[in-house]
Formats: C-alpha cells, sequence, structure tokens
C-alpha cells in the first residue's frame, strides 16, 4: 500500500489545496492530510482541520497544534523537529510525499519518501491563501464552499408583518447573484398544525433556520443575504406567547447588517399573517428593542417599495466595501448542531 503525504497550514484551504489534495490521493492507496496550526494565526487551527475533512471525506486528516519552528534558519534543528513531530501523527511509512512548493524535495528526503510536486506554478489555481485572506470577495471563486461562511458578511432583513422583507432579500440577492437564506418560520407555520404557539416551536424554527443557512452559505457569495434571522424569531416568541426566548434573544450571533422595515406601507392578509391591528406598531417596537439591546449594525428603511431597495442598495454596497475583519463560524449556543465545521 502507498501511502501519500500532504502538509500545509490551509490558512484557509483553497481550491489549489483541494486540487492539490485529490491530485495526492489519485496517486497513492491512502491519503493523510497533516494540518498544522498555530496561536498566533488568524483563523482557529480546529477550523481549518475541520474545513479539510470537510473537503476531502476520503483522506485522512491529522491535526497538529504546536508552537514549532517554521523555516529552518529558525533553528539548527529543524528537519529533526519536524520529522519526530510528523512521525508522531503519522508512525506508519510515508512513499510519496505531494505538494506546491519547493520544500516538498527536502521533506520526502527527510521521510525516505518520493517528492511529487503539483502545479508549483499555480496555473491550474491562480490562487493563493494570502491573496485570499487579503481579498476574499475578489478570489470568491477559490474559496471553497464549506470556507465561504468564514468570510461572508451577513445581511438580514428585519421587521414586523408585510413590510416587504421576503421581496427584498429576493431582490438583493438576484442583484448579487447569489442564493439568499428564506424565512423557515412561514414554511413551520404552514404545516405545524395546531394554534398553540410555546418555545420548542420557536428553538425548531431558529434551528431551521440555521440548518437552511449553513447549507446555503456554502453556494453564496460573499454577501449573504437572509429573509429573517434566530433574532427575529425570538421577537415572534414574545408576541405570541408574551414570553422572552434568552436562547435566542442572547444566544443569536448577530449578523453584519440588519435592514430593519417599517410599517409605513399597508399591512396585507395573504392567510399567514397575525398582527394587523395595532399590534403590528408593537412588533415594531420590540424590533428595535432587541436590536438596540443587542448592540446589531441596523438601517432602518421606510418609504415606498423603489425607495425601500434603493435604500437596502445603498447600505448593502457600503458593507461590502468594507474591509474583511474576521469572524466566529460556529452556529448560535442554543443549537445542537455546529453546521460550519465538520468533527
Amino acid at each position: 500500500m502507498r501511502n501519500g503525504f500532504v502538509l500545509g497550514k490551509f490558512l484557509p484551504p483553497h481550491a489549489g489545496h483541494a486540487g492539490l489534495c485529490r491530485v495526492a490521493a489519485a496517486m497513492c492507496d491512502r491519503l493523510s492530510v497533516l494540518v498544522c496550526t498555530r496561536d498566533v494565526e488568524p483563523i482557529p487551527g480546529h477550523l481549518r482541520a475541520g474545513w479539510m475533512r470537510a473537503l476531502l471525506p476520503g483522506a485522512r486528516i491529522l491535526h497538529m497544534h504546536r508552537e514549532i519552528p517554521q523555516e529552518p534558519a529558525e533553528h539548527p534543528d529543524f528537519w529533526r523537529i519536524w520529522r519526530e513531530a510528523i512521525a508522531e501523527h503519522h508512525p506508519e511509512p510515508v512513499h510519496r510525499v505531494f505538494g506546491s512548493e519547493p520544500y516538498v524535495v527536502r521533506l520526502a528526503q527527510e521521510l525516505g519518501a518520493e517528492p511529487v510536486v503539483v502545479d508549483p506554478d499555480r496555473l491550474a489555481f491562480p490562487v493563493s491563501s494570502t491573496a485570499v485572506r487579503d481579498d476574499p470577495a475578489g478570489n470568491w471563486a477559490h474559496v471553497p464552499g464549506p470556507v465561504r461562511p468564514w468570510y461572508q458578511k451577513r445581511v438580514v432583513t428585519f421587521g414586523p408583518e408585510s413590510v416587504g422583507k421576503t421581496i427584498l432579500a429576493a431582490r438583493l440577492a438576484a442583484l448579487l447573484g447569489s442564493p439568499h437564506v428564506p424565512e423557515y418560520g412561514r414554511t413551520y407555520d404552514r404545516f405545524r398544525g395546531g394554534d398553540d404557539w410555546g418555545a420548542q416551536d420557536f428553538l425548531n424554527i431558529a434551528d431551521g433556520h440555521l440548518a437552511i443557512r449553513a447549507t446555503v452559505a456554502e453556494s453564496a457569495g460573499p454577501i449573504l443575504v437572509e429573509d429573517t434571522d434566530p433574532l427575529l424569531t425570538s421577537v415572534w416568541a414574545r408576541m405570541l406567547t408574551g414570553e422572552p426566548l434568552p436562547e435566542l434573544e442572547e444566544g443569536t450571533r448577530l449578523a453584519d447588517l440588519y435592514l430593519l422595515l417599517r410599517t409605513d406601507i399597508p399591512w396585507a392578509d395573504d392567510g399567514t399573517r397575525y398582527f394587523g391591528d395595532g399590534r403590528r406598531e408593537r412588533f415594531m417596537e420590540l424590533c428595535r428593542e432587541v436590536l438596540a439591546r443587542r448592540g446589531a449594525r441596523v438601517v432602518e428603511i421606510g418609504g415606498g417599495w423603489d425607495e425601500r431597495e434603493a435604500a437596502a442598495i445603498a447600505a448593502v454596497e457600503a458593507l461590502a466595501a468594507e474591509p474583511f475583519s474576521g469572524r466566529w463560524t460556529l452556529g448560535e449556543a442554543h443549537h445542537p448542531v455546529q453546521p460550519w465545521v465538520s468533527t
């Protein structure tokens, strides 16, 4: 059996990494990938290892998190240190070492293996991890699906019933050329049966939304548009049960931007709406309160349809123009599954 071996930081993984590993898998019987991470790096190591597992389900993904010399000039025993570290994680013989960088030749020599250099000039995949970190949007075609949520900026349409959230979310996504996250609560309401609402219903809605978001995000662009989110679901809980739901009010990870739509357009009864009376304004007050309490970034939008769309586009363009600053991609605290991290 020929054991293949790939070593890297994958900071972050990109299409070139995935391509290299698939070439390696085709040229060996068993492929092991060692993800090497340190505390000083800008993306948590366990996320990178999880992304590699998601990208390469047929490979053995190993994770080494430790402070270790990165260049031969940093330590006179550089190669011995690395030989021992690799042997600790991969005690089996290595027959082929794959990579796109010149160090692969020396590394293979140290491991008593054959070097296989793949696409060193990046002709097949013209990208690097540095390029992705510096300009995620500009290199989006090379950002794999599991990695995308780390770099996406999320925009949520927010507000009471019948203010245009669904129409605006779909319109923004179409203009961005990207899928959007539809509202799950309306679907849940259509098929749940019964009239009584309880806390578990709203947790179910939030879980469904997060699962759909995780799925859509992998094929969406640098801006991910959502029609409502679990924070708005918490407002629904207050409106329909009269009780707060702290798991959602405090546990929801905030979006980068909330487009809060005012009630200055007529309410329309589509058969699934509840608050056509004065409670619509109470709903609006609760929306403002929860966003303010959580310190969310909000653009409040009113007027006719054209005015709403123009204001929303301007707000999204301003967000897109801002540099990426990094974020955490785990699901909200109450959610039983962490949808963006393979374990």
